[in-house]
């Protein structure tokens, strides 16, 4: 049975990506299992978009699936821009505040 992230992973292939990352970031987080992701894409597709059209197209090729994620931290760049940063930024630590959350 393929995971939450083997389903993003596999969605956001319709992007056609030079390179793609999807990571389940789910223990740094108090909400559960398969809530919270961080996707990097490598895609011609994003050319000539600004980073909120880039994540649009991501969420849109995604479909359905965004109703089952709790977050989504999206790194959207072109193949020209993954050449010269190929860096992503650590995601932070979860700060709380789930409802899942138990009182101490």
């Amino acid at each position: 049975m393929a995971t939450r992230a083997d389903q993003i992973r596999d969605a956001l292939a319709a992007l056609a990506p030079s390179h793609l990352e999807v990571h389940d970031e789910s223990h740094m987080h108090s909400r559960g299992l398969e809530t919270h992701y961080k996707a990097v894409i490598v895609s011609e597709a994003f050319a000539g978009k600004r980073a909120i059209q880039r994540h649009q197209l991501a969420y849109r090729t995604l479909g359905e699936q965004m109703q089952r994620i709790h977050a989504l931290a999206l790194h959207t760049f072109t193949p020209e821009e993954w050449a010269a940063e190929a860096r992503v930024p650590d995601s932070p630590t979860c700060r709380g505040g789930s409802k899942h959350d138990r009182p101490a």
